[in-house]
């Protein structure tokens, strides 16, 4: 598959809510995810390691509602808006506005990065 067609595809499954299945089906077994937050989920390597973050994220929060924009491709790389109301375990309901840029290798998912408000 092409950036485009990987593009088109994976926000597809993003706006259907299939956030799991779009990282299974393209993510690479190396894929490397960088967020802009201090912890250890900062920067993470590896398929195991990015489901693990993604789980994790939501059995801590209760997501409400999400509308996703794009794909907005550029050669290897794509952009994708997310915005999504939700609720942090033991904190308040809140708007949280997402870019994600994704970069794509051989058919696969080989670099997300996440670009949002604090």
């Amino acid at each position: 598959m092409n950036t485009q067609e990987v593009a088109s595809e994976f926000t597809s499954l993003c706006r259907s809510g299939k956030f799991e299945e779009a990282g299974q089906k393209f993510w690479s077994d190396d894929v490397l995810s960088v967020e802009p937050m201090p912890g250890e989920d900062a920067r993470l390597q590896g398929r195991k390691a990015v489901e693990g973050k993604g789980k994790k994220f939501m059995e801590s929060t209760q997501v409400h509602s999400v509308k996703v924009e794009g794909p907005f491709v550029n050669g290897d790389e794509f952009t994708v808006r997310f915005e999504m109301e939700l609720t942090p375990k033991g904190k308040s309901r809140t708007t949280m506005k997402e870019i994600a840029l994704y970069r794509v290798k051989n058919g696969k998912v080989a670099e997300e990065r996440f670009y949002y408000n604090a």
